[in-house]
């Protein structure tokens, strides 16, 4: 049997592969106008998928898109901007800014391709008038701490923009434009990943002003008068400007979950995939796949031993302590501590971005020795836990996952392994 650890590895670099532009962008290319073709973009990926449209394009382009820094990809005819994420600054405003510049003035022949990916909400930040870039700082901070989901997040990010909920799109009008997406979100909805740029939305300003109060986020006069005034209305359904914009899906969580499978099939464990959108707070998720991990071992249901438990989605972390953590770490030490050391269960999480919360780490794995190896060093996992410290807990033990920049974002990976050989290594 392959040793785990490799194995999940081996599972993870094929989630993260099977994401990677150059692989999964080609096949969805538009035909070429008429006119002008004009690339824009924001996201983790961004900068990978204009290298990809630049190397199977057959005629001339130009254009602009925005990455997170140290994701950047050169490219000859596309400008690459690099921003922050997932506190915007005010080089993702320029960039947000000259975007808008590009696309005024478009005709009916030019053919506007958007490339959009995870990370897109942060790094196109362009705030409603009336906002400061100060303003979307602060709400995305208590955002992100709040525990709100990714859905909830994005729908006030919508509300508080001058260039997302479809306004991106209104302002390509009357140009064709196609949107090339990469789904990191859970059920795949376009209007979630990167905040909607270029698709129509829903939600209301009301939806938004809910979001806030659920999770008690106290916000400046400026930012609820944009809400409640009912300025920061998005691009609705049946509006004209959106009438020649289509989505192109390009790659998804669900997909990238297949490419683990089959390493794991190729290895003689049977995959099992459990989801692609699990939500939910990240300790307790973690607390929930224990205890099917510890059923498949003790009873062989609803999956036999060897098999591999894979997920994805995007859980959420209520940040209560000031350690070093991230949605995928903390699930990892909430797993760890309800395992409790049984033999034979080993897992890996990570972001295929390479990011896990605020750390160039991915993630990290567990081992059926994790618990024991963490006391051996003083350290407690409980108290690891409750202060939110997931990356200092696990680099401690040098479990940590590093990829560098992946280039690509599909969502969290989870893989847990149940094995038939307890004492496999």
């Amino acid at each position: 049997m392959t040793p785990p650890r490799d194995l999940l590895r081996a599972m993870f670099d094929a989630a993260i592969l099977a994401a990677q532009p150059a692989r999964c962008l080609p096949p969805h290319l538009p035909a070429p106008p008429k006119g002008r073709t004009l690339v824009i973009g924001a996201g983790k990926a961004s900068a990978a998928m204009a290298k990809a449209v630049e190397d199977n394009w057959p005629g001339p382009l130009s254009g602009i898109v925005v990455t997170r820094y140290g994701y950047a990809v050169p490219c000859q005819r596309i400008e690459i901007v690099e921003a922050a994420h997932p506190i915007p600054d005010a080089a993702g405003l320029t960039a947000a800014k000259r975007i808008l510049e590009r696309v005024s003035a478009l005709t009916p022949d030019d053919l506007v391709i958007a490339l959009i990916s995870g990370g897109g909400s942060s790094l196109l930040a362009l705030p409603a008038p009336g906002l400061t870039l100060d303003d979307k700082q602060n709400v995305n901070r208590a955002l992100l701490k709040s525990g709100a989901t990714i859905s909830e997040m994005n729908c006030v990010r919508r509300h508080l923009s001058a260039v997302k909920g479809g306004r991106l799109a209104a302002a390509c009008h009357p140009a064709h434009v196609v949107t090339l997406l990469m789904s990191d979100v859970p059920r795949d909805q376009p209007m979630d990943i990167a905040s909607g740029p270029t698709v129509d939305d829903p939600t209301t300003c009301e939806a938004a002003l809910d979001v806030l109060r659920r999770y008690a986020i106290d916000v400046p006069d400026n930012v609820r008068r944009v809400l409640e005034s009912g300025e920061g209305e998005t691009v609705k359904a049946g509006d004209p400007r959106l009438a020649r914009a289509e989505v192109r899906m390009i790659a998804t969580p669900q997909r990238s979950l297949e490419a683990a499978a089959t390493i794991a099939d190729d290895a003689g464990v049977a995959p099992q995939i459990l989801g692609d959108a699990i939500e939910g707070e990240a300790r307790d998720v973690g607390k929930v796949m224990a205890g099917i991990a510890l059923h498949v071992a003790a009873h062989g249901e609803p999956f036999a031993p060897n098999c591999v438990l894979i997920s994805g989605g995007e859980t959420t972390v209520t940040v209560r302590g000031d350690g070093r953590g991230g949605r995928n770490v903390e699930f990892l030490l909430s797993l760890a501590i309800a395992l409790d050391g049984e033999p034979g269960i080993y897992a890996i999480a990570g972001d295929t971005d390479g990011v896990d919360g605020m750390e160039e780490i991915a993630g990290a794995m567990v081992a059926p020795d994790t618990l024991a190896r963490a006391w051996a060093q003083g350290i407690r996992p409980k108290d690891s836990l409750a202060n939110n410290d997931g990356h200092g807990f696990f680099e401690a033990l040098g479990d940590s996952v590093v990829t560098g920049p992946t280039l690509t974002n599909v969502n969290d990976f989870r893989a847990i392994l149940v094995t038939l050989d307890p004492t496999a290594r």
